[in-house]
């Protein structure tokens, strides 16, 4: 076990995923986002459809968060966003990309990554 702030512990039975080389994390472009809007999805218990803007554009993200926040914590919150990962559709929804987040073994808690001090929306994360 591996100890976390607040007394919280982190099991060392999560397996590590497969190692890939240098020039497969560089294809990653991961940006600082900012929520603009939530929006609940028909059917989706699970799901907020959001707009995320990402400097150069904004982007439609279908999360799968809406069990750990509310509408009025995400809106304005900056996160970190996969922004050329491949679209899909969610409940009829063009997916632009992926929130990223912590996630806990049992996904009880679901965490999202976000930058430590402000910094410029749109920026690269590396």
């Amino acid at each position: 076990m591996i100890k976390l702030k607040k007394g919280k512990f982190c099991s060392r039975r999560y397996k590590m995923s497969e190692t890939i080389p240098f020039s497969d994390w560089e294809k990653l472009d991961l940006r600082v986002g900012k929520i603009l809007k939530v929006e609940d999805i028909e059917g989706a218990d699970k799901l907020y459809k959001l707009t995320v803007d990402i400097g150069s554009e904004k982007r439609t993200v279908c999360a799968g968060i809406k069990e750990h926040y509310s509408k009025e914590e995400l809106k304005g919150k900056r996160i970190i966003l996969f922004t050329n990962l491949a679209p899909r559709k969610l409940k009829g929804i063009e997916s632009q990309g992926m929130i990223l987040a912590a996630v806990s073994e049992n996904e009880s808690e679901v965490i999202l990554l976000s930058p430590e001090k402000d910094i410029g929306i749109g920026s690269k994360v590396r």
